[in-house]
């Protein structure tokens, strides 16, 4: 097990399967239905997001496209367990906090080079902890 600290963005405790993207995301092109990335040439096309801890650098597009795309994952209940962002963005907060997901950002760099897809992850973001199992 190793330990990492992190800041909370939005509150929550949740442990899953981690997802890694080195790729920015839409959150737009993601089947709502199944949380698939539908993104062509993405690191996770084909890939779902939903119920596990995602772990990547930020979002990309409108601020539009962002929020919807979220709502939809979050209406069909395929949002990710927890998202682990470097770079938050106004909307991705707003909606980790309205749709109460945790949201962590601030993690060392040393995380960002262990965790790997398919780990089994810990995030508490009430005391701005990161667990990789």
């Amino acid at each position: 097990m190793k330990k990492f600290n992190c800041h909370k963005i939005s509150e929550g405790c949740v442990e899953a399967e981690a997802i890694v993207s080195k790729d920015h995301i839409m959150f737009y092109l993601m089947n709502p239905e199944t949380g698939d990335v539908i993104e062509k040439a993405h690191d996770l096309e084909g890939k779902s997001v939903a119920n596990k801890i995602l772990i990547f650098p930020g979002g990309k597009g409108s601020s539009v496209v962002q929020a919807d795309g979220l709502f939809q994952l979050n209406m069909h209940k395929n949002m990710p367990a927890a998202m682990v962002v470097q770079f938050p963005e106004t909307v991705l907060v707003s909606s980790a906090i309205i749709m109460e997901v945790p949201m962590v950002d601030k993690v060392s760099p040393e995380f960002y080079e262990t965790v790997q897809d398919g780990d089994r992850v810990r995030v508490d973001a009430n005391n701005g902890v990161i667990e990789i199992l």
